[in-house]
């Protein structure tokens, strides 16, 4: 069942002009070490890296249910990627305890992730899925 639906668009020039004005400031508060390394290693689509992953932090809490409020932080929410480049939203902190709090008991919560971008759009869609635990 699916449990939420989040999207979001972001102007990656928007992003370059943050990152050019607020620098190390904006990317701590943000973004993750690994997903500023990940940025880092794509020296000429470093700011669509990152607006990808801010689309899919706003898009994650969406579908939590709650957008960036009620004690989520961005950082409590976090994208790497599969050997495949297949994108995988991890949640930790108040994100984590959302998660638990919306998934039926007896299901574990899957969160699925897709991202985007087309200069100067970067986008991303999550879908939250309730999947049933196996019996026995």
């Amino acid at each position: 069942m699916i449990l939420g639906v989040g999207t979001d668009l972001a102007n990656i020039d928007r992003i370059a002009a943050t990152l050019e004005r607020h620098g190390a400031r904006f990317r701590n508060r943000v973004f993750t070490e690994r997903e500023q390394r990940k940025a880092d290693s794509r020296p000429m689509a470093v700011a669509a890296t990152f607006a990808k992953r801010w689309a899919a932090k706003e898009a994650c809490s969406k579908a939590l249910g709650t957008g960036l409020r009620m004690g989520i932080a961005w950082k409590d929410m976090a994208v790497s990627n599969l050997g495949t480049g297949q994108p995988v939203m991890h949640v930790t902190g108040w994100a984590a305890e959302r998660l638990r709090a919306m998934t039926p008991d007896g299901h574990e919560a899957i969160i699925h992730v897709t991202l985007t971008d087309d200069h100067p759009w970067a986008q991303a869609f999550v879908v939250i899925e309730a999947r049933p635990l196996p019996k026995g």
